[in-house]
């Protein structure tokens, strides 16, 4: 059972973690014991996200890196840090991801999207990923453990959105083949989907979309889709993520798990 010591001893690398759900995440690892590298490319919030952990966690271990995960050797350079820091590597979440600047408009349909958006949402989500994960399970031993964030979108489709949703699939494709690769010598990689978080990057995808604001008639609406009929929290999906991470989620590699309050089922 998960414990308040659960990851003592342990050092947890995460990706997009200066706010949203990877912010969440670390806090709860934190408090569980873990000692943490925190990568972002928002250095500045990213300084704030080490202050927020460390105050809600006192005495917290916290490395922080500013990191764009599109160049790789910038990677590489996080994980040989935080290894150099702490001595070893026992776990990742890979949270970094964006969503297209044509979100919801018809200029991101397939018919018309533009190589640059294509290019511009691949390298972070997919190939920023591939790096990420490269770097890092050369790094783990038994009984390490990688959860990658997908989405909704990574197991369905979406109109106007497709290079989102291709990015995401990948995501899946990529944690699949991983574990595959590295169940044999006792490390586990996973992927888990959110659906309606309430993140900045759903509010930017919303703005986007012309529904600023969790009180409008279209935001309403969108929730009446998901059967829980509310958006999640951040706070939700660490403690998923943390589960994946931990001992208890021993026998669980190479899987795909939703966290959407019902909205794909």
């Amino acid at each position: 059972m998960m414990s308040a010591a659960q990851f003592q001893d342990k050092v947890i690398a995460l990706t997009g973690a200066a706010q949203g759900m990877g912010l969440a995440t670390a806090i709860l690892l934190a408090s569980r014991g873990a000692s943490l590298s925190i990568a972002d490319i928002q250095a500045s919030t990213l300084d704030g996200a080490k202050e927020k952990i460390q105050s809600q966690v006192p005495g917290a271990q916290v490395h922080t890196f500013a990191l764009d995960v599109r160049k790789e050797e910038a990677v590489e350079a996080w994980i040989k840090e935080a290894v150099a820091k702490y001595g070893r590597l026992d776990g990742a979440a890979n949270l970094a991801g964006v969503v297209p600047k044509t979100i919801h408009s018809d200029s991101g349909s397939v018919e018309k999207m533009s190589a640059d958006d294509w290019d511009f949402i691949m390298d972070i989500n997919a190939k920023g990923l591939m790096f990420c994960m490269k770097h890092q399970l050369r790094q783990l031993g038994e009984g390490g453990s990688v959860v990658n964030v997908s989405s909704i979108a990574g197991v369905t489709g979406r109109s106007n959105n497709g290079s989102y949703a291709a990015s995401k699939h990948a995501v899946i494709g990529l944690t699949k083949s991983a574990a595959k690769e590295v169940g044999p010598r006792g490390v586990r990689v996973n992927a888990i989907c959110p659906g309606r978080i309430a993140t900045p990057m759903l509010a930017q995808a919303a703005e986007a979309a012309g529904r600023s604001g969790s009180n409008t008639e279209a935001e309403r609406e969108l929730n009446q889709e998901i059967s829980l009929r509310r958006v999640g929290q951040p706070e939700e999906v660490a403690t998923l993520i943390a589960f994946l991470l931990s001992s208890d989620a021993s026998y669980i590699s190479g899987a795909s798990i939703g966290i959407d309050g019902g909205w794909n089922c």
